[in-house]
């Protein structure tokens, strides 16, 4: 005869409100590790020690990974914790990127981006190192609530285009960009809104679609509007649907746009998601003035992770 033992209502909540807490507590110390590693070393793991772990047979992603994870001073052999860390997170986490996946995006391949400084603006391009991490892609949540990061690396040097202000890089286009912001781009069609102009690859990628008739960018930045009009709008092929309104963008979100008759619109105005979240929960105020408009904003599954 077999005894089945059942647990109380009561320990299988405090069991799962542990596993929960111990959940978090992962999330927290993977963000916490990242943040140190990409503001303050980010070219820390070198082509030389990802060759030499790779030669054993492991890709060359599982060889980052556990350079990095060494450099935690996380024991992933001898301690459970940490290779339980490692397992979660970091197989999950580093991806090697191809360059020319990314070259051939047709604005890398149609836009090309002048060496111009205006007022406390820059515009340039700026590279990754090989092996360099970076943010490839928005926070990945799973069904057990890890948010898992998305870092890529280049195994050769890549060049991306590039906005400073002050000598500090606030605008890119990167493969970070260029992820996050296909399904706004896809999703988008008629009059298009966008806030936040950047470098235009926004613009840019909307102009291109047929069933986009117009986009209307605002931004507050005279510099930035200045570069652009200047140098990169001569270039788009499709500059005549294109709209430049400088604007604060939740004035303009207020008092304008209800009054637009927009069809989809994308918030683009933060650098991250520490900088964002205040400003997309502001911002998402004014979608009930726009009943019959479409939503979206960049790396919103990310702010809802931390949300």
């Amino acid at each position: 005869m077999v005894n089945e033992i059942m647990s109380e209502p009561g320990e299988l909540m405090q069991n799962d409100k542990m596993i929960n807490e111990k959940i978090k507590e992962d999330n927290y110390k993977i963000f916490a590790l990242l943040s140190k590693y990409l503001n303050d070393a980010p070219d820390f793991v070198e082509k030389e020690e990802v060759d030499g772990i790779a030669e054993s047979g492991v890709s060359s992603e599982y060889a980052f990974a556990v350079i990095l994870a060494a450099a935690f001073e996380l024991d992933i052999v001898d301690n459970t914790g940490d290779r339980d860390l490692f397992h979660n997170y970091f197989k999950k986490m580093i991806h090697q990127l191809n360059v020319n996946e990314y070259y051939n995006n047709p604005y890398y391949k149609n836009i090309i981006i002048p060496t111009m400084k205006v007022g406390k603006s820059e515009l340039k391009y700026e590279k990754y190192k090989p092996f360099e991490g970076f943010v490839c892609n928005d926070i990945m949540p799973n069904k057990a609530g890890r948010h898992i990061p998305q870092i890529g690396f280049f195994d050769v040097e890549f060049k991306f285009p590039a906005i400073l202000e002050n000598e500090r890089i606030w605008m890119t286009v990167t493969p970070n960009e260029i992820e996050t912001m296909k399904e706004a781009v896809d999703q988008a069609y008629g009059n298009v809104l966008t806030f936040g102009l950047g470098l235009g690859y926004y613009a840019y990628m909307v102009s291109e679609k047929e069933n986009v008739e117009s986009v209307t960018v605002i931004d507050s930045n005279q510099d930035v509007i200045n570069l652009f009009t200047s140098y990169i709008l001569p270039q788009f092929k499709h500059a005549g649907k294109i709209k430049i309104i400088k604007s604060d963008a939740f004035e303009y979100a207020q008092k304008h746009m209800p009054k637009g008759n927009y069809d989809f619109v994308f918030t683009d105005i933060w650098h991250d998601v520490s900088d964002g979240i205040d400003s997309y929960l502001q911002m998402k105020q004014y979608e009930k003035t726009c009943p019959n408009t479409q939503f979206s904003y960049w790396i919103e599954k990310s702010i809802l992770c931390y949300l």
